[in-house]
């Protein structure tokens, strides 16, 4: 059997930090909205056959986006936390999906992700037991503080990364893994900590600094940057 790559992006977050009225991922860049340029990442590479956004049961700017109506896009309702909706989503994509496909987890305010590090991800992983997901090694001296941000120690940066999105699983191990995360009441951040914890070792790849996560204003401004250079 063909194996097959989906792709999930879990929306249904506000972006408190970004002091804005929207969220962030409906915010303007490059003509588009943030989370438009995201999905265009993922369905302009020949290897994705569809994706599935998670959205906030309140959202009220889909409906706006280019991509409501898209042949190649499936919706999902969000969940409380990231792992929650992640997860609805994977059960909605079940129903399409078999359990050895692959599933690339992306967030919505990623739209700086380039097509030959999607190609790198998906063709390092092809083989892995596991899975995997892009990062960055650290570069920089890594401090660790006390509560009032009193330095404690320095930290060896030594096979630290940053980790990044897309994180590529299959589906069945991935959709086993975050249920038993929840189960135990552990709100895990990424995909790859429930898979870790339900004792895989996902590989890291190497991918490219651009690939930033809009969180902060000043973060719009270098993905328009990073956007408008490669054009």
């Amino acid at each position: 059997m063909t194996e097959r790559y989906w792709a999930v992006i879990p929306a249904a977050g506000v972006g408190r930090r970004m002091g804005s009225g929207i969220p962030k991922q409906y915010l303007p860049l490059c003509g588009k909205t943030v989370i438009e340029q995201t999905i265009g990442s993922l369905l302009e590479h020949p290897a994705i056959a569809k994706v599935v956004v998670a959205l906030s049961a309140k959202d009220g700017w889909w409906s706006g986006t280019a991509y409501a109506n898209h042949p190649q896009v499936m919706r999902a309702t969000g969940g409380e936390e990231r792992c929650h909706s992640v997860l609805n989503a994977l059960v909605v994509l079940a129903g399409e999906a078999n359990p050895e496909d692959w599933v690339l987890v992306h967030d919505a305010a990623r739209p700086c992700l380039r097509p030959d590090d999607l190609s790198l991800l998906i063709e390092t992983l092809r083989g892995h037991p596991a899975g995997g997901l892009l990062g960055m090694p650290v570069r920089d001296t890594m401090k660790r503080t006390d509560a009032l941000n009193g330095v404690k120690e320095t930290v060896s940066r030594e096979r630290l990364w940053h980790a990044y999105t897309p994180q590529m699983f299959r589906l069945g191990l991935l959709r086993k893994a975050l249920s038993e995360a929840l189960a135990r009441g552990d709100l895990v951040t990424d995909d790859a900590s429930a898979m870790e914890l339900a004792g895989h070792i996902p590989l890291m790849v190497e991918g490219q600094a651009g690939n930033i996560k809009i969180t902060q204003p000043e973060d719009l401004e270098l993905a328009r940057f990073y956007l408008e250079f490669r054009s």
